[in-house]
């Protein structure tokens, strides 16, 4: 009978992992779509008879939708603290589709001209605005149903949704580079992968809908409101600094890897889009191994170990990984670097984002790792690609974006020793 219960019971938690996670899929499917196909968005919303400028404005105005998330994070994270996760995610998810479809259906700027642009700006402010509170919705959502000791391997399925969006959108770019001629993939082929997601959409509601409020928040006696959730997140002000230095990592290190690699495969080394797209599949494979692999590890050595161990290894080997590869471009060379970054990558982020969840005091859970979150985002990952085509035009040296990686690694060093006590850092963002 206790068996029968268990199973039951493990049943119900793969449900919820599922439903819970759903949301993450269409944020990462956008976005990586975005990153795949910023050269042709460019030239349909932005162009210019210089290729490099047309790029660098498609890049920024990925990169200006993480501006919102801050913004959201405090809106939405408050809500969410206040209302419960059940609510707020249903709300970050119709916010995501108002974004993907903005973007998959507004004409071209040869069409209705500076209506266009201003258009797809404004789809990226709302999905920014959604995604700023998603992630951490969701890692809050997940903490609080997981097993006893079993935290950091029920986290880790938030990002582990990400990389099955990273391999669906990467195997359909695969497809449809095979079945539609180049030139009418720049005008129109682009838009195939984003009219697929807002045809999942519905399907998501339904997984989302189905929800069930978490025991933990349902038992809390207070909700706090608004202002109050305002006043506490003000007070722990040098923990979210802490945890937006150790965010600035992952965020980084995974756009690099997934959004980025396409246009870095083909418009710097200048390698088939086929072979960019392959190697940019076997990375959203690897990440979902290693992501899972690294939660339930930091269940048992603890989080630091591994925080600790990935940023020496990153600040150590980014930029001479990245100089061997332009040293000689190739598909193996490509995968082979990029195997090493997944590698660091979901062993970190596997570690950080439960830690995360842990230092944030419960009243601000959502918002606290929203904002600590939205904030590194919005200032290391998504400006990521375009910092790093910016930093390659002006040096000219097509390993420079290891630099910036090694950057961010020695941040998040940085932030993991500061919170080695972390009751007391906790305590003190209290007082």
């Amino acid at each position: 009978m206790v068996k029968v219960s268990h199973s039951v019971d493990r049943a119900a938690k793969i449900r919820a992992v599922v439903r819970v996670s759903s949301g993450n899929f269409l944020e990462m499917y956008d976005f990586f779509i975005f990153g795949y196909f910023a050269a042709e968005i460019g030239r349909t919303f932005f162009p210019s008879t210089n290729e490099l400028t047309s790029l660098l404005s498609s890049l920024a105005t990925f990169a200006v939708g993480f501006v919102m998330r801050p913004l959201g994070a405090l809106v939405l994270g408050a809500y969410i603290d206040k209302h419960g996760r059940r609510k707020g995610l249903i709300v970050t998810l119709a916010l995501m589709a108002v974004g993907t479809a903005s973007l998959a259906l507004t004409p071209g700027y040869m069409t209705i001209g500076l209506l266009a642009p201003i258009l797809v700006l404004a789809g990226r402010l709302i999905q920014g605005f959604s995604a700023g509170v998603e992630l951490g919705g969701v890692s809050v959502y997940l903490s609080e149903i997981a097993t006893p000791g079993n935290k950091g391997f029920y986290v880790s399925w938030q990002s582990g949704s990400q990389q099955v969006a990273v391999v669906c959108a990467a195997a359909l770019g695969v497809l449809l580079t095979q079945v539609i001629d180049a030139p009418d993939m720049q005008a129109w082929g682009w838009r195939i992968p984003l009219l697929v997601g807002c045809l999942i959409i519905p399907f998501l509601f339904i997984l989302r809908r189905s929800l069930q409020e978490t025991d933990e928040f349902q038992a809390r006696t207070h909700h706090p409101t608004g202002r109050e959730i305002m006043r506490s997140v003000a007070a722990n002000w040098q923990l979210v600094g802490l945890g937006m230095l150790l965010v600035s990592m992952t965020t980084a290190s995974f756009y690099m890897i997934t959004a980025y690699t396409p246009t870095y495969g083909k418009t710097v080394l200048h390698l088939a889009p086929t072979d960019a797209l392959l190697v940019t599949l076997c990375v959203g494979v690897s990440n979902f191994i290693w992501l899972p692999l690294a939660g339930a590890l930091s269940d048992r050595v603890g989080r630091r170990p591994l925080l600790i161990g990935c940023t020496v290894l990153t600040m150590l080997t980014a930029y001479p990984a990245m100089s061997w590869l332009v040293a000689g471009p190739s598909f193996l060379r490509l995968l082979e670097v990029e195997m090493w970054l997944s590698l660091l990558y979901g062993f970190y982020n596997g570690a950080m984002v439960v830690f995360l969840t842990e230092i944030m005091p419960a009243e601000v859970r959502a918002s606290g790792f929203s904002l600590a979150y939205s904030l590194a985002t919005a200032i290391f990952g998504g400006s990521t690609p375009l910092i790093a085509t910016w930093l390659i035009g002006v040096t000219g040296d097509r390993a420079i974006p290891g630099v910036w990686l090694t950057v961010v690694a020695a941040l998040g060093l940085l932030a993991t020793l500061c919170l080695r006590e972390r009751p007391k850092v906790a305590r003190l963002a209290r007082a």
